[in-house]
């Protein structure tokens, strides 16, 4: 894929071979900006785990302190009270039957999906076109639960979820390039903070190996695993 020059020029400044400190990485991340659209800046960890073994499937939930800058459109399938109390948190669309329906004939225009446990009767039924799209509802994440309120409540402001792919790599969005570096950065430690509390009791050796960060259109950042990781218990 052909690269203009402001990326060139943008990855001449990276050492690809280097773990940057934390400070020194964010500070690249900043200046990395070179589209017209608003990039999202992401986070890549590669951890110490073997997904093919259920117990190191690292998967979870967590609320960024400043958001993702995206304004999520958020799903639920609650019924009475728990409705109620889905539509005053600001859900875009709350149901049951009639949401599963819609669902099924090919309306999809929703970031989250949410749903009391009750609801898991219909939702199940929804698997074939939801679990592709990693739509599909799960506890472990927080997106079903009695607490529907809250939940919808934190999905808009900004929780993301999290899951290792098959090579051991976590990918997760942490804001846009338009927020301060303070911001980036607090949301980014948030996510480490997650991911360390996440590490399997089964894992052997080093947990995090290595640590990349990047714009949606720029060069890739590594950080220095030891100095994120410091970070966290310092602040």
């Amino acid at each position: 894929m052909a690269r203009g020059k402001k990326y060139k020029a943008l990855s001449e400044r990276v050492d690809r071979e280097r773990a940057y400190p934390f400070q020194e990485a964010m500070d690249l991340l900043v200046a990395s900006k070179r589209a017209k659209f608003d990039e999202t800046a992401e986070v890549a960890f590669n951890l110490g785990v073997d997904p093919r073994h259920a117990e190191q499937n690292v998967r979870g939930a967590v609320s960024l302190p400043h958001g993702t800058g995206k304004s999520l459109r958020v799903v639920v399938f609650a019924k009475g009270e728990k409705e109620r109390e889905a539509r005053e948190a600001g859900a875009d669309e709350v149901g049951a039957d009639e949401l599963a329906k819609r669902i099924t004939d090919g309306w999809l225009e929703f970031d989250r999906l949410l749903a009391t446990p009750d609801m898991m009767g219909i939702v199940g039924r929804l698997g074939k076109v939801l679990g592709p799209r990693g739509l599909m509802p799960n506890p472990k994440v927080g997106t079903v639960t009695q607490d529907i309120g809250r939940a919808v409540t934190e999905q808009k402001a900004g929780k993301i979820e999290y899951r290792v792919d098959k090579n051991g790599i976590v990918h997760a969005p942490f804001g846009k390039l338009s927020f301060t570096k303070e911001k980036l950065a607090a949301n980014l430690l948030s996510v480490t903070e997650a991911i360390m509390r996440a590490k399997p009791a089964s894992a052997k050796g080093t947990y995090m190996k290595k640590v990349s960060v990047s714009a949606t259109m720029g060069p890739g950042i590594r950080i220095d695993p030891a100095d994120l990781q410091a970070q966290i218990t310092s602040v």
